[in-house]
């Protein structure tokens, strides 16, 4: 990947939604090459596929919840268990394997407090082997972005 492919990334990462017309003119190439490029970069699985940013509130999930979660035992077993469960689940919207005091590290969105306790008793506890479950409920955002930034 070379700095050209970024910039189509990161120009696509701003507005999915634009043409080739317009993603060509904002990386400086003509149509076709930019084009060539694109389908290049999605066949190498480096644009894995298309999505729509929404609002969480307006949507409806306006509580963003993150969960940090240990297991108590850290077998083969265990972890695959835990982790299909933690796929299947709608609220959960990230997972990640952490270093430090937590194994994971979900973001959960919720529409209030009671669907959080829900989620918790109803979706979370079933799964079985969790050792703790950590949450800090955000109260405000500072900056989200899912544009990378440039490499020089």
């Amino acid at each position: 990947m070379d700095d050209k492919d970024r910039q189509i990334i990161r120009a696509l990462q701003r507005n999915g939604r634009m043409t080739n017309q317009d993603l060509a003119a904002e990386v400086s190439l003509s149509p076709s090459p930019c084009l060539r490029r694109l389908k290049n970069l999605e066949a190498s699985g480096a644009i894995r596929g298309y999505s729509v940013s929404v609002d969480a509130r307006a949507y409806g999930l306006p509580v963003n919840v993150f969960v940090r979660v240990s297991l108590e035992r850290h077998t083969e077993e265990a972890v695959q268990h835990f982790e299909s469960r933690i796929k299947a689940i709608d609220e959960v919207l990230e997972c990640y394997v952490m270093t430090g005091l937590s194994d994971y590290l979900l973001r959960v969105v919720v529409a209030d407090l009671d669907d959080y306790e829900n989620f918790v008793r109803k979706r979370l506890h079933p799964i079985g082997g969790i050792g703790s479950i950590d949450t800090s409920f955000v109260y405000g955002t500072v900056k989200k972005t899912d544009v990378f930034p440039s490499i020089d």
